[in-house]
């Protein structure tokens, strides 16, 4: 069963860091396109950071300059470091894979910033 597991969340105060980690098992992970959505209670979810395979980048206009996003296809793992985090950064953050018709999401995990 394809899985991917997101890890690294938690809280943090404004202005403080945490990196994002989604481990993928089960797909061949270097053919997908990776990415990181977010949704906030109340909101509709959103692109973060997304990842091609070839490793072209693109950011979400609120988190550019802020967050990076990275993968490593020899351990099957997407990234997103996040810096400068904002109270409205606050929400469930959710990894995906993508490839032709397979689309794929993780369980995400919770990220709140307050102080």
């Amino acid at each position: 069963q394809v899985q991917l597991v997101e890890s690294g969340g938690g809280l943090v105060q404004p202005g403080g860091s945490l990196r994002l980690s989604c481990a993928a098992s089960r797909i061949i992970f270097s053919i997908y396109n990776m990415g990181w959505y977010r949704q906030a209670p109340g909101k509709q979810r959103e692109l973060v950071a997304a990842i091609t395979f070839g490793g072209s980048t693109n950011y979400g206009d609120s988190v550019k300059g802020r967050f990076t996003v990275s993968r490593d296809n020899v351990k099957n793992t997407v990234y997103l470091q996040m810096n400068t985090l904002k109270p409205e950064d606050t929400a469930v953050y959710y990894c995906n894979a993508q490839y032709k018709t397979h689309d794929i999401w993780g369980q995400g995990t919770q990220v709140t910033v307050s102080s």
